[in-house]
């Protein structure tokens, strides 16, 4: 008589199943952590940006005093957008199949992390057009973009130059950078810019306020995000990508960019029980985000286009 098969025995046995689910959908941006957010009321945040000084001249005794134009102003508008999506689980599923882990929470949870990389995606892609906001391709002034090897036309690799020129364009917090941003792609040509000076070393790290460290330049801190584009067409090149800096404003709403979001109890991430569908046996959740994005002094983005490594 024959022993029982592996397969006839299986049939009595279980894997060993491990509760929850193990992320495997990941996209770096450090940044993220720190972007500040200001809490505001009504659909959108109003606010003016100088746009010239009144002038002013010297003057010696008797002379004629011309200097009389004003200061003028630009006014600008940042709205808020509704960012969802439902989570809807059958009863069934979740009455019986809930009981190493547990189906409506996996559900919930993980909409809204789809919530937050949407927000991301468009905190650098987003055009405002179709109820999205403007991203920072969007929102940077052209007068604040550079394009490396401009003269040629087809972008160029990563230079320290590039760089600098880059960082000299931030002026608004009296020339403090706050960060620089940029795909893994040109961080990684960053990185060889340093192993080929020879002596230099490629442990300059900025410490942020989790503990987490990142690469530095000049002692401005570089976050990875692998949100911005590296498929950009410079000339000929078609896949150029974009790297930025700028400053984060500090509560003032005067310097830089800040994520927006609603006031109060409506403020960040919502998760609304709207109850059981009317046509299925399913229970229905919403996630929902208001939130946007405002650059409140052109001064405080800069963007470096044209990379090609």
């Amino acid at each position: 008589m024959s022993s029982v098969t592996l397969a006839e025995s299986a049939k009595l046995s279980q894997n060993m199943l491990i509760a929850g689910v193990i992320e495997n959908v990941i996209t770096i941006n450090r940044f993220y952590q720190l972007l500040p957010f200001t809490e505001i009321e009504g659909n959108a945040l109003a606010y003016n940006r100088e746009n010239a000084l009144g002038d002013a001249q010297f003057s010696g005794v008797g002379t004629t005093i011309t200097a009389k134009n004003p200061a003028t102003f630009t006014p600008v508008t940042s709205s808020l957008t509704t960012l969802l999506g439902d989570a809807e689980v059958n009863g069934l599923i979740q009455a019986t199949r809930s009981n190493i882990t547990d189906q409506k929470a996996v559900q919930v949870g993980s909409k809204a992390e789809s919530v937050g990389r949407k927000y991301q995606d468009s905190m650098i892609n987003g055009d405002g057009t179709g109820d999205t906001f403007p991203g920072l391709l969007s929102l940077v002034d052209p007068t604040q973009s550079i394009t490396a090897n401009a003269g040629a036309g087809n972008g160029d690799v990563l230079k320290f130059d590039y760089l600098d020129q880059l960082i000299d364009l931030v002026t608004d917090k009296d020339g403090q950078v706050d960060y620089l941003l940029m795909h893994a792609r040109p961080l990684r040509a960053y990185l060889a810019l340093l192993r080929a000076l020879g002596g230099a070393s490629i442990g300059d790290v900025v410490t942020l306020p989790s503990g987490e460290q990142v690469p530095a330049y000049r002692n401005i801190p570089i976050f990875r995000n692998d949100y911005i584009p590296i498929n950009q067409t410079q000339g000929s090149s078609t896949a150029c990508t974009t790297i930025f800096a700028g400053t984060l404003d500090d509560g003032s709403m005067t310097h830089g960019i800040s994520g927006l979001t609603a006031m109060n109890d409506q403020a960040g991430i919502q998760i609304d029980d709207v109850g059981i569908s009317e046509t299925k046996d399913e229970t229905i959740t919403r996630v929902k985000w208001y939130c946007g994005m405002a650059l409140f002094s052109l001064r405080g983005l800069a963007a470096l286009k044209g990379i090609t490594n």
